[in-house]
This record gives C-alpha cells, structure tokens and sequence, in this order.
C-alpha cells in the first residue's frame, strides 16, 4: 500500500520510483550519448533541484564533457512567482561551446526562458535542454526541451532533489501533493 509521508503540512503519496527515475536518466544518457559522438558538451545544471539528476545522469555519459552550475529562483512554496531571480552566475566562458542545461524540472517554462536567453548571449555553438520532469500541460514557451526523462500530470512533486519549501530534496523517489 502506497502509504502518504508528511514534508512540512503537506502530504504526498509515492508517484514515481528511485528505480523509475533511473531507468528514465538512462534513456536520456543514451540519447544525449549518440547525439554528440565525437563531440564535447559543456552540461550547466539549474540548481538547487538538479543535484541529484545532474550526479546520475553524469555517470552515465560517455562522451568527454564539463560541469557548472547556475543557481535561479522562481518558487515560493508550492506556486511559480512568475518572477526569475538570477543568484549565481556562470563564471566559465561557453562561446563556441556544445552546452546541454539541465534542469530538474519544465513546468511553465518562464524559468528555463530567462536562462536560454542568458546563456544565448554568451554565444555557445548550440544549446540543448536535458530535463528530468517534463509538465506539457503546464508549458506556456514555444522553445524545444530537448530531452525528456519523463513527462508528469500538472501537480505539485516534491523529492529526488525536488522541495517543498526547502524540504524533501533528499527523498529517493518522486512523491505527488495529496492535500
């Protein structure tokens, strides 16, 4: 029985397996893997929600590659503001660069817009987007995410590096809102 675990005031109930997930990064290694044979990428994850998806998707590239990471910010408990606030930024030179971003999670799309717009201006050769989750029925852009893991229903997650206010990030599966 799916039993419901408690992050802060809310409850969540279990929604995709640890091994789910893996099996979902693998896929997307393989993808990003064939693509750039005889190529060097440059990854650049989102944090902080990309910490955990950003280690085991590594491990599982096979092409020589880098990574950095930048930090943005546009939630306020469990509702995008709107709003993305630049707190770190990307001290490396990518001109001329194969860049992959990788993020833990599309929802909107606002977020993800505001760093392609950024990092178009430093001039890498290509940019590609390698997300996690994929929310289609939440996504309001028009650019191309293009690599998957998996795409979600529009509700509110929260594990495998993804929070609730800062908690739950440590979770090895991905748990739904219930209440």
């Amino acid at each position: 029985m799916n039993q419901p675990i408690t992050v802060k005031d809310k409850q969540f109930i279990l929604s995709i397996s640890n091994s789910e997930i893996q099996n979902s990064i693998q896929k997307v290694a393989d993808e990003i893997n064939r693509d750039y044979e005889g190529k060097e990428i440059f990854f650049i994850g989102v944090l902080n929600g990309v910490f955990m998806y950003a280690a085991d998707l590594l491990k599982k590239i096979t092409v020589p590659c880098q990574i950095s990471f930048t930090k943005v910010a546009s939630y306020e408990g469990t509702h995008s503001t709107g709003k993305v606030k630049q707190l770190i930024g990307l001290p490396e030179d990518i001109a001329g660069r194969n860049v992959v971003i990788l993020e833990d999670i599309v929802d909107t799309g606002f977020t993800m817009k505001e760093i392609l717009r950024q990092l178009e201006g430093l001039h890498p050769a290509d940019i590609k987007i390698a997300t996690l989750l994929f929310k289609p029925n939440s996504f309001k852009e028009s650019y191309k995410v293009d690599y998957r893991a998996m795409e979600i229903p529009n509700a509110f997650i929260v594990g495998y590096g993804l929070d609730y206010d800062g908690y739950g990030r440590n979770l090895p599966d991905i748990y739904t809102v219930v209440n």
